[in-house]
C-alpha cells in the first residue's frame, strides 16, 4: 500500500526542470516548475481531498517551515520531526526546487523570491476543480483552524471564512480555533450556515452536564457506489490550550473509547472505508492508529506538518495511514483509494503544494474575496513600518516574528521579561517588506488577544517554562496539548527537552546574571487564558506592537532570535 518511490518522484520530479536554471522573476521559473506538476492519474474507485490549519489566509502568503521541530522518545528521527535535508531525502525530493521550498525551510528567502507565494483561496479553488473533474465524487475535507489567523476573520466574527468555505465547496470539517468564537457562534454557522452544504463532525465533543453529543460523530457519504465514513476528531485539549470561558458547557478529550464505538458503528452502518477528519496533532493521530481498529486512514492537522509521503502504522485490525496536510492554504492532500471486494485494497497519497504563480486563480472566489476585504482594505494595508530581516513564527522554540512581538512588548510596558505564546499560526515577511497591519493581525488576532504586565518571581518562571516544555516534549503524545515552545525575551535559558517532567529547564539568566528564584520580575505576555483578563481593561497586543513600531522611525532591524540552549539534543 505505500507509494513508491518511482510514483512519488513522478508527481514531485517536476520541480528538478526549474532546478536546471535560475530565472530571474518567480513567474519564469513558475511555469517550468508547474510542468505537469498538478496533472495527477485518477487511481482507484474513492478519492478525499485534504485542507487543513489555512488559518483564514484568503490570499496567498510566504510561510517558512520549520528548522527545528524535535521528536522526543519513539518520535526521534522520525515523521513528522524532520525537517531540511533531512526531509527530502525521506520524500526523495531534490533540493533547490519548487517542492523543496514548499516543504522546508532552506534558502527560504531566495525561494520564497524564486516560487512566489503560496496558497490563497482562489488559487487552492483552482486545484480543488481540477482534483474533482479528475476524481468523480471526491470529497473536500477541511481539518479545522479555519475561521481563525486574520484581521477580517476576527472583525467578521468568522463569517469571511464560512462564505469562502461554502464556495470552496467543502463537505465535510471539523475544528479547533473556530470554537475560540464562543459556542454560540459555532453553533449558529454549524445549524445555519451550513446546513445542506457542509458537515460539521466532531466525535470527542460531548455536553458538560449530560455527556452528550454537540455535533455528528461521522456522516456516511456514497462515492461512487462505494459506503464511505467520515468520522470527526477536534482538537482534544481546547479548553486548556484556550480560554475554558469561551466553551463553558462542552468537554473534549481524546476518547479512544469512543472512536472505536464510533468506527465500529459506521462499519456496521456499511462502511467499507472509515476516514479520520483529524485535528489531533499528528504525534496522536499516529498513537490513535496503533490503538483504534478499523480507520482506513487519519487526516490529520493542527501540528501544521506538510507531510509528502503517508505513514502506515499497525494495529490489531491491520492497517492505518495517517498523514498531515500543512497549513496556511500551502498544501491539498489527495488521497486515492482502490476499493475492491468490500475492501481497500490499496491508495495512493499526494500531497499538492499550492504555488500561486502556478496556478490561474478562480474567478469567483477571487471576486468574493474583493467583496470580503473592499471595506477593510485601507485598514489592512496600511504600512507600520518596513522589516529589514525576514519575520517567521513556526519553530519549537521561538521565530523573529514573535521576537518582535516580546521586544515591543518590553520597550511598551517596561517589562524585563516578555512571553509570546507557542502558536504555530502567523504569516512570513521578506527583507524589505513593509509590515502592514493586516501581517501584524497575521501574528495576533485571536479573541482573548489582550496584552498584561505581572510579577512573576523566578521560581514561577521556571514553573511556567517547565508546564510548557513538557507539554511540548513529553514522550507520550497524549499529554502533548498543543503549540511549541512559549516564546521569550530578555530571558536567556537552557534546555533538556530529553529529561523529566520538572527536570527540563536550567540556567535561567537575565541580563547574564542567574535569576534569583525568590525576586519578582516585570513579566509581559499577550492571549491569557484565564477569563480575569478580558474584564480588566487590558489593551490589545496589536495596539502596543503597532505603537511601538510605528515609534521605529520608518524602519524595523532584523531581529536577533533568543532561542533557549539545548541539551542533550542536536
Amino acid at each position: 500500500m505505500n507509494l513508491t518511490t518511482r510514483e512519488f518522484l513522478q508527481v514531485l520530479g517536476a520541480g528538478a526542470v526549474a532546478g536546471m536554471g535560475l530565472g530571474r522573476w518567480a513567474h519564469a521559473d513558475a511555469a517550468s516548475a508547474a510542468d505537469g506538476l498538478y496533472d495527477l492519474p485518477r487511481f482507484g474507485n474513492v478519492s478525499f481531498l485534504h485542507m487543513t490549519d489555512c488559518h483564514a489566509q484568503l490570499n496567498p502568503v510566504y510561510f517558512r517551515e520549520p528548522s527545528v521541530n524535535l521528536g522526543i522518545g519513539d518520535m526521534h528521527g522520525r515523521l513528522p520531526h524532520l525537517v531540511g535535508e533531512d526531509l527530502l531525502k525521506v520524500a526523495g525530493v531534490k533540493p533547490g526546487t519548487a517542492q523543496a521550498h514548499a516543504l522546508t525551510y532552506l534558502d527560504f528567502e531566495n525561494a520564497a523570491r524564486r516560487y512566489g507565494k503560496v496558497g490563497g483561496f482562489a488559487h487552492l479553488s483552482t486545484l480543488v476543480q481540477r482534483m474533482r473533474a479528475s476524481r468523480p465524487g471526491a470529497l473536500l475535507l477541511d481539518g479545522g483552524d479555519t475561521w481563525q489567523g486574520s484581521a477580517t476573520a476576527l472583525w467578521t466574527n468568522g463569517q469571511d471564512m464560512v462564505d469562502a468555505c461554502k464556495l470552496l465547496g467543502v463537505d465535510v470539517m471539523t475544528g479547533h480555533w473556530e470554537f475560540t468564537l464562543g459556542m454560540e457562534r459555532v453553533k449558529e454557522i454549524v445549524e445555519k450556515d451550513f446546513a445542506g452544504k457542509v458537515e460539521f463532525v466532531a466525535q470527542n465533543i460531548k455536553t458538560a452536564d449530560f455527556g452528550d453529543p454537540v455535533f455528528k460523530p461521522y456522516v456516511l457519504r456514497t462515492i461512487n457506489g462505494v459506503s464511505c465514513a467520515i468520522v470527526g476528531q477536534a482538537f482534544p485539549y481546547t479548553p486548556i490550550a484556550n480560554p475554558r470561558y469561551l466553551v463553558a458547557d462542552w468537554e473534549f478529550g481524546i476518547q479512544d473509547q469512543n472512536m472505536q464505538k464510533v468506527v465500529d458503528e459506521a462499519r456496521g452502518k456499511g462502511a467499507k472505508v472509515v476516514v479520520v477528519l483529524s485535528h489531533n496533532g499528528m504525534d496522536v493521530d499516529l498513537k490513535m492508529a496503533s490503538r483504534v481498529r478499523g480507520i482506513d486512514a487519519i487526516l490529520g492537522g493542527h501540528t501544521h506538518d506538510g507531510m509528502p509521503i503517508a505513514s502506515i502504522v499497525a494495529n490489531a485490525g491491520g492497517k492505518t495511514i495517517v498523514t498531515n496536510a500543512g497549513s496556511n492554504g500551502k498544501f491539498l492532500g489527495v488521497i486515492d483509494f482502490d476499493v475492491k471486494d468490500g475492501k481497500v485494497a490499496d491508495f495512493r497519497y499526494k500531497l499538492l503544494p499550492v504555488f500561486a504563480n502556478m496556478l490561474p486563480a478562480d474567478p469567483a472566489m477571487g471576486a468574493l474575496i474583493t467583496r470580503i476585504r473592499a471595506p477593510y482594505e485601507s485598514k489592512l494595508g496600511e504600512t507600520l513600518a518596513i522589516t529589514e530581516g525576514t519575520l517567521y513564527r513556526r519553530g519549537n522554540f521561538n521565530g523573529s516574528g514573535d521576537q518582535l512581538l516580546v521586544d515591543a512588548l518590553m520597550d511598551v510596558q517596561g517589562a524585563e521579561i516578555a512571553f509570546s505564546p507557542g502558536f504555530r499560526w502567523g504569516t512570513s515577511l521578506l527583507p524589505g517588506q513593509p509590515i502592514t497591519r493586516e501581517w501584524l493581525m497575521d501574528m495576533t488576532a485571536t479573541t482573548y488577544s489582550y496584552a498584561t504586565v505581572s510579577e512573576m518571581t523566578g521560581t514561577m518562571i521556571k514553573t511556567v517554562l517547565e508546564d510548557v516544555a513538557d507539554n511540548l516534549f513529553n514522550p507520550d503524545p497524549y499529554y502533548q496539548q498543543g503549540g511549541d515552545m512559549v516564546r521569550v525575551g530578555g530571558l536567556e535559558y537552557a534546555i533538556a527537552p530529553s529529561a523529566g517532567m520538572g527536570s527540563r529547564i536550567s540556567d535561567m539568566r537575565l541580563g547574564g546574571k542567574p535569576i534569583d528564584p525568590g525576586r519578582a520580575y516585570k513579566v509581559a505576555g499577550w492571549a491569557p487564558v484565564a477569563q480575569e483578563a478580558r474584564n480588566q481593561g487590558n489593551r490589545q497586543v496589536w495596539e502596543l506592537v503597532e505603537e511601538w513600531l510605528r515609534a521605529r522611525g520608518g524602519k524595523v532591524g532584523a531581529r536577533s532570535v533568543n532561542a533557549p540552549r539545548l541539551v542533550g539534543v542536536s
